[in-house]
């Protein structure tokens, strides 16, 4: 039956990838060596095959048959010596070293992929491993973007058919009060979360996350922030934040930061007198914001006092007595735990 589906497999023009964390191991291994394009983050694993007739004959023409297929299928010839040499009671599983060494992996050079291409994803479970087909679709058009258009659409057409698969978002992990701070793109104007979630994923996959600030302050400027990559966390109570996942990641786990909320740990014309950790201001120069950022990366720092008129940037061991001082910003630490408020599907 295996060789059946792996000649099928490669007849469609499919493509095969194990994914991380899953196994593709004995017969499963022929419907893997059948993609056009395959590629393995997992397990693959091989051995002989096994019959209870000892009919020798019949086993013979077994081995003609795979020898057959694997050579139409193009499988590199260590990969056909492991799998003859090693007894069906057990499995050599590759190694990373022999993957790239035998070339086990290949990309199909050349070829865009089309809607009519199919994506086969080899998974383990219990007690088989099956082969799940998806369809591969073309990645949505960029309507805004600060990248040059046509180098995008040409970096897009490229990609094979596992680059498609491994790269295309199909769920968005949503946070509230946390910010994902720097690595803007581009900020934009949008009337509220869903909007700015919108406007990053139709970026062709440039944008990786986004953070939209829901403040009823800002009523003029750009409120939503576009994410090369997932930037610092960091905490912000009048922030909402989303990370687009796609099929090869896990969902994200909870995680714990040190934090001064720039929002509601902020005290403005506010003095901690005392308890500094140095004779010397941490940082002259700069502004508060980079002062906050400086006392949540010193772990003995547990406030800050920033004077504005000096530029100096004090930071604080232990918070003392606040008392009113004009021209003063104060910022208390805290430490707070994470976790996705809502993981969407995208498919």
């Amino acid at each position: 039956m295996a060789l059946l589906i792996a000649d099928d497999v490669h007849e469609r023009g499919m493509s095969t990838y194990i994914t991380k964390e899953s196994g593709c191991l004995s017969a499963c291994a022929l419907i893997f060596l059948a993609g056009v394009e395959r590629q393995t983050d997992g397990t693959l694993g091989v051995h002989q095959i096994s019959s209870d007739s000892g009919d020798l004959v019949s086993a013979q023409l077994s081995i003609s048959d795979i020898l057959d297929v694997l050579n139409r299928f193009g499988t590199p010839i260590e990969v056909m010596t492991w799998m003859f040499k090693t007894p069906p009671n057990d499995m050599h599983v590759f190694t990373a070293d022999e993957i790239e060494s035998y070339k086990i992996n290949r990309k199909r050079q050349g070829l865009a992929p089309t809607p009519s291409q199919t994506l086969a994803t080899a998974e383990r479970s219990a007690n088989a491993t099956t082969v799940t087909p998806s369809p591969v679709t073309p990645l949505a058009t960029a309507t805004k973007t600060s990248h040059d258009a046509v180098s995008n659409d040409e970096a897009l057409a490229n990609l094979s058919a596992i680059e498609d698969y491994t790269r295309r978002p199909t769920r968005m992990a949503l946070y509230t009060g946390l910010d994902l701070f720097g690595d803007d793109i581009q900020a934009e104007r949008t009337i509220d979360a869903a909007e700015c979630a919108k406007t990053c994923l139709s970026m062709n996959g440039v944008c990786k996350a986004f953070t939209f600030n829901t403040s009823s302050k800002i009523t003029k400027g750009p409120n939503c922030f576009l994410k090369s990559k997932e930037g610092r966390a960091d905490g912000n109570s009048v922030a909402i934040s989303g990370r687009f996942l796609s099929s090869v990641e896990p969902d994200p786990q909870n995680f714990t930061i040190s934090t001064i909320d720039p929002t509601a740990s902020l005290f403005k014309d506010v003095d901690l007198p005392g308890g500094d950790l140095t004779s010397r201001p941490a940082q002259i120069g700069g502004n508060a914001q980079q002062c906050r950022l400086a006392c949540i990366d010193q772990g003995r720092c547990v406030a800050f006092t920033y004077i504005k008129r000096k530029k100096e940037c004090w930071l604080k061991g232990v918070v003392g007595s606040p008392k009113y001082r004009a021209g003063l910003v104060t910022g208390i630490k805290d430490v707070k735990s994470f976790s996705a408020a809502k993981i969407i599907s995208l498919q």
